[in-house]
């Protein structure tokens, strides 16, 4: 199965949204194997965020990201990135679709709720950053039978 890194950020965790989130994706079919509530670590945002680092709003992303706790997950299931990314919605909350996290709770794109790997590279190097050695746990749902062929 595949792997995904998701991120509930900071407003989503202080909006209350954990929950709702959580519930969306195991509803999906999706399966938590790995959870982590905690402050990011400056150095783990800048790694994490790398890719814009050249860009002006760094200095305000990794700031909000480590300002307040976020939880990290790791989301498996066929073709995770690829659902998660559309359960997610679009990154601009006001192309978002309705019955997206962020089409249904983001207003703006710098508070907007969710992260979650677009790439197969990207998921690895995420998951390595914010679990490690951390184990990924492994376990069997009931429903496995009926998600898949």
């Amino acid at each position: 199965m595949e792997r995904t890194y998701v991120m509930i950020k900071p407003d989503g965790v202080a909006r209350g949204l954990m929950g709702e989130i959580i519930s969306r994706i195991e509803k999906k079919g999706l399966k938590i194997a790995a959870m982590k509530l905690a402050v990011m670590e400056e150095s783990k945002a800048k790694e994490h965020y790398a890719e814009h680092a050249a860009r002006p709003f760094f200095p305000g992303l990794v700031s909000f990201i480590t300002s307040a706790p976020s939880l990290s997950l790791v989301v498996e299931g066929r073709d995770s990135i690829k659902i998660m990314r559309a359960i997610n919605g679009a990154t601009k909350p006001a192309e978002a679709a309705p019955g997206t996290i962020r089409g249904d709770f983001a207003m703006d794109t710098g508070r907007n709720i969710v992260h979650a790997s677009d790439s197969l590279e990207a998921a690895e190097r995420e998951i390595k950053i914010h679990f490690g050695n951390d184990k990924i746990l492994e376990y069997k749902r009931s429903e496995d039978a009926y998600l898949y062929e």
